[in-house]
């Protein structure tokens, strides 16, 4: 049986994206967003939870992150989990990204929630295709 490996995140970017360019000029954007869960703890007090999540993004969607992403923007990012493990001191340690494969940016030109009520633009990342709205024969 297949397995699902996707992850959907809407969150705050905490810096700017670092860009670069691999050996052969492939596009990499790397950029951390946090999550912030609010909930009542048993005591009935507000608590507030903030969870970091290590992005990647590869090729034109790296160049389209760099370009437009910035500390503070709220963003939707659509990937997969990935792993990466390494030894240090002789001790095996891990870490996991968000491979990115569709990004939208979310709010208004500040970030913060801005112009909410204004329909989104569409993502970044999808595959182009499907017919334009005006051939829609219904």
């Amino acid at each position: 049986m297949a397995g699902v490996n996707k992850v959907i995140l809407v969150g705050n970017l905490g810096a700017d994206p670092e860009m670069r360019y691999t050996a052969d000029g492939t596009a990499v954007c790397n950029f951390r967003i946090a999550t912030t869960e609010k909930f009542k703890d048993r005591q009935g007090n507000m608590q507030e939870r903030t969870e970091w999540h290590k992005v990647v993004a590869w090729t034109k969607l790296a160049e389209i992150c760099g370009q437009y992403l910035s500390k503070g923007k709220q963003v939707y990012i659509e990937g997969r989990i990935r792993n990466e493990s390494w030894e240090k001191d002789g001790v095996k340690q891990y870490s996991y990204k968000i491979e990115a494969n569709n990004m939208q940016m979310l709010g208004g030109a500040g970030g913060r929630g801005q112009d909410q009520d204004r329909e989104p633009e569409p993502p970044f990342g999808r595959p182009e295709g499907g017919a334009p709205e005006d051939d829609i024969p219904f």
